[in-house]
């Protein structure tokens, strides 16, 4: 997986500290805590499952065993869910993984009056721009200090939890608050570094090898957060015994102002699991992959490269088998001419060790820089996706035949010469629209009419058959186009298309000679 973003060593603020163990060695502090209002003006935020000490002290601020600029304060009472079991995989519950201390007063002051309180606001959305700090365990920061990170925010598939990446969140920042505004020493929270296996990916999680630092969670809070808030500013013990496990808001996969910048979109079985997933290259250089339901909608996402990344430069993509794997890999047009191939991107990420296609700098490249859509299928192939038909800017059409990282593009076939009504297919696609063995090409053309062209190979384009021949004008409007088997009917025929406004719809089992049943997939903004 592409990088994201970093945590750097911070002063931190005062209103944000480390949990310690009460012990002989006060460099062993466990997790992070926040002030946050309360009447009694001594309440802490943190991670449920950090409330399992029973002598714990709070320090403020904390830089250094040597120095506690704002003092050391014990915990007096945790308040915590007495149904919360933990936040381990197995565990149902956590999602409640919060908690709150109030702090015995010292020298005859509460916490609040010295280093302020932080404001609590319910987490409206799972996408926010973040700041976030924590206090890291000795281990994995020697300066000893807070760190902090400006990140955003995206859902946890199938938890009432959102995440992030970021390096550098090692273990002992959970707890550690998620501002959504900062106003001096204090601000506004609306997370706290908790949640699924407590709060961050475990060194054998199978999905970000070697991210254990960088994948974060945050349990939303919601009504089950602001009802323990409640008892803890009352000093009562929580009393909520009929606990349900909430239920996770419907995934979003956002709204038509992002959804503008869609600039690419490859479907493919990136994960092995016998469907189609979505892949989108958004014209920041941000790349994500879409994780299907099987149902036609998506149940979460996963960032494979940040803003302002290399993917700025793609002016292609497609996905198709290449590798022989089953599973999918990305192919790449580059707009120095670059062709590079992703093998099996849904568990290795979009590293840099893909393989170069056609080199830049080259006559190749050259040749290559004209290469106006790419759409991978099975026009030739039996078993694995591993056909690619390129149209060229000059209208000619050319299927290769076989590709792969060792054979690349040695097996070429000219299926029409240049010529000026090809300049005008806008729009190429390639899936099962016939029900045939073998995919068929679908072209949308430049006054918005949509064609497919049944039984391709690689002695010419097949049967022309017209998909849509009705109302032109609106399909002059269609900006991106894939197709993939989103409804895990064992078919790549459900078309998905990006409009000019950001709305992207998905096109149920398309046929060769109809549009499939219209899903709405991101909402128009109008």
């Amino acid at each position: 997986m592409a990088a994201g973003d970093q945590a750097h060593p911070s002063g931190g603020l005062k209103s944000v500290g480390a949990l310690f163990g009460l012990d002989k060695n006060l460099k062993a502090h466990y997790c992070s805590a926040s002030v946050v209002q309360s009447p009694g003006h001594n309440l802490i935020l943190t991670a449920g499952h950090c409330a399992f000490h029973e002598h714990v002290a709070f320090v403020p601020n904390y830089s250094s065993a040597a120095v506690q600029p704002y003092g050391i304060w014990p915990v007096k009472k945790w308040f915590i869910y007495g149904q919360y079991q933990g936040s381990d995989d197995r565990s149902p519950t956590s999602d409640l993984d919060f908690s709150f201390a109030s702090l015995k007063s010292v020298k005859g002051k509460n916490v609040q009056d010295v280093v302020g309180g932080n404001t609590l606001a319910r987490t409206k959305s799972f996408y926010n721009n973040v700041t976030i700090f924590g206090y890291p365990m000795i281990g994995h920061n020697r300066a000893d200090t807070a760190v902090k990170c400006d990140t955003k925010t995206w859902p946890l598939s199938g938890y009432n939890q959102m995440q992030i990446d970021c390096a550098g969140m090692w273990g002992g920042v959970s707890g550690g608050p998620w501002f959504s505004e900062i106003h001096g020493a204090t601000g506004v929270i609306i997370g706290n570094v908790g949640g699924y296996n407590g709060g961050g990916i475990t060194k054998t999680d199978w999905r970000y090898p070697k991210m254990y630092d960088r994948i974060t969670y945050s349990p939303m809070h919601q009504d089950y957060f602001f009802r323990l808030y409640d008892d803890a500013q009352h000093g009562r013990s929580p009393h909520y015994s009929d606990y349900q496990q909430p239920t996770v808001p419907g995934y979003t996969m956002g709204g038509a102002s992002t959804w503008k910048h869609a600039k690419l979109m490859a479907a493919g079985d990136f994960n092995g699991r016998g469907r189609s997933d979505l892949i989108v290259v958004w014209t920041d250089g941000e790349v994500t992959l879409y994780n299907s339901d099987g149902r036609g909608g998506f149940s979460g996402e996963q960032p494979l490269a940040p803003q302002g990344s290399v993917w700025k430069y793609a002016e292609g993509i497609t996905a198709g088998d290449f590798t022989g794997s089953n599973q999918f890999d990305l192919l790449v047009r580059w707009s120095d001419g670059e062709v590079s191939l992703f093998g099996d991107v849904g568990s290795r990420g979009l590293n840099w060790d893909g393989t170069t296609m056609v080199e830049k700098k080259t006559a190749q490249a050259e040749t290559w820089k004209h290469a106006t859509q790419i759409t991978a299928g099975r026009f030739n192939a039996d078993k694995y996706v591993t056909d690619l038909m390129v149209r060229w800017s000059d209208g000619e059409l050319t299927l290769y035949t076989n590709v792969g990282a060792e054979r690349k593009f040695s097996e070429e076939h000219k299926l029409k010469d240049s010529n000026k009504a090809w300049e005008d297919a806008t729009l190429l696609t390639a899936g099962e629209f016939s029900g045939n063995s073998k995919w068929d090409l679908l072209v949308r053309w430049k006054d918005g009419s949509i064609n497919s062209y049944v039984g391709t190979t690689v002695n010419g384009l097949g049967a022309t058959h017209t998909v849509h021949g009705g109302n032109f004008s609106t399909w002059t409007h269609s900006t991106v186009m894939t197709t993939g088997n989103f409804t895990g009917n064992g078919r790549t025929d459900d078309l998905v298309i990006r409009w000019s406004d950001g709305e992207t719809s998905l096109y149920e089992d398309t046929s060769s000679e109809h549009l499939g049943t219209e899903h709405t997939l991101v909402p128009s903004s109008g």
